[in-house]
This record gives structure tokens, sequence and C-alpha cells, in this order.
């Protein structure tokens, strides 16, 4: 079975450069939002962006902040964390920052 990748290099091979070129630029653009280390999956936590590997979504990790709790706290709070998966959480927050209020606000009043 041919996987997409596989398919993406035959069909690469076969592109001209201004064809590859085009492909670049859609390519880029649709990364443009991609955000590595941080996945939104339906099923779970209710699709709320989490950080990968784990089930610890992005709002928990910025309400913590907000509440004073440093990043060496929160990486021995979480001992699957890594100091670059809070660097992309925080900017995923400042990216999504009206998604991150709200789900602060939704999970306090339940």
């Amino acid at each position: 079975m041919t996987t997409p990748l596989q398919t993406a290099q035959t069909l690469l091979s076969q592109m001209s450069r201004a064809e590859k070129a085009q492909l670049l630029q859609w390519v880029v653009t649709d990364l443009g939002e991609a955000f590595p280390g941080i996945e939104s999956q339906p099923g779970v936590c209710g699709g709320e962006a989490c950080i990968v590997r784990t089930r610890i979504p992005v709002w928990v990790l910025e309400q913590a902040r907000r509440l004073g709790v440093g990043e060496a706290e929160l990486l021995s709070s979480y001992p699957t964390l890594h100091a670059e998966d809070l660097a992309q959480a925080w900017s995923y927050v400042r990216s999504h920052s009206e998604e991150i209020e709200r789900q602060i606000v939704e999970n306090e009043q339940a």
C-alpha cells in the first residue's frame, strides 16, 4: 500500500521547478497556523488543544501561569512536559487567546 507521503514524493519528482514553487507556497500557507507539539483531536480532552504525547490541555497550562506558577514548577508537576512544549503552548495562547480564555471560563464554571 502506498502512503500519501510516497505518492507526494513520486509526484514531486515529476513536477517542474515552477510547480514545486507553487506547491511550496501552498504548504507554507497551510502550515502558517501550525503549532508543532500542539494537537486537537475529537474525543481527546473534548477536542481542546493539548500538548502532544499528553492529555494536558493548553488552557490548563495558561491558567496555571496566570496563577503565578512558573515554568520550572510546571515542568516538575508534569514530568511528561518539556520546555519546548511550554514554548509551543505560549505561542498557541498568543494566537488563540479568545479560545483559551473561553476554555478557562467554561472550566471554572464547571
